[in-house]
């Protein structure tokens, strides 16, 4: 998570979106950087609202508008296949090797799933709050030069990028029919990406 205070903005890391590249890219720009804990640099909107927001509010009287990245779903979960196939997860419970795209799927797709499928949902990360508190500025993954020129714009910057925390390159195929199943049951899912403004 960045937060930038003079612009009042927020940079939440949604996870298998590109953002340590922003991270490492702005963090010397940043007001704060909070890279660790994962529970803390993944931090959704509703751990943010508990936490961060009040420390913000109650001592600085400022609220910060709230940025993130979301994926496409199958795009989204194909990069946690892959990334739960790097060598060093080999010995881990939860690595994906010897495991299908589409049982990876089919796995997620469960009421209780298996610990190589718990990779948490983009929608329960940006879910608003009842309070009010939630995204302002939503961008597509796929959408990267809008995304960058919002952040070039909004902190006076020019970006230089460099790929970080990349998922192993493998050909993944899901099968029609659990991606049309994939589809039906996560369509609120795949309603919010589809509802994000793109160029």
């Amino acid at each position: 998570m960045l937060v930038f205070f003079k612009e009042r903005l927020a940079f939440l890391s949604v996870p298998k979106t590109g953002t340590t590249a922003y991270q490492t890219a702005l963090a010397g720009r940043a007001d704060m950087v909070i890279s660790d804990p994962p529970l803390l640099k993944h931090a959704p909107v509703y751990r943010y609202n508990r936490f961060i927001r009040p420390m913000f509010l109650n001592v600085c009287d400022a609220e910060m508008e709230l940025m993130a990245v979301m994926r496409d779903p199958v795009s989204w979960l194909s990069s946690w296949y892959r990334y739960r196939q790097r060598p060093f997860m080999k010995d881990k419970p939860n690595n994906t090797f010897g495991i299908t795209f589409d049982e990876f799927v089919l796995a997620y797709m469960q009421g209780k799933r298996p610990g190589f499928a718990e990779v948490g949902s983009q929608l329960k990360f940006l879910e608003r709050q009842p309070n009010g508190t939630g995204v302002t500025h939503l961008f597509r993954y796929e959408d990267q030069p809008r995304l960058q020129k919002f952040l070039e714009d909004r902190l006076d910057v020019k970006l230089s990028l460099a790929r970080e925390n990349v998922s192993p390159t493998i050909e993944v195929a899901l099968s029609s029919d659990t991606e049309e199943r994939f589809r039906r049951k996560f369509a609120e899912e795949f309603a919010q990406y589809d509802s994000i403004p793109h160029d």
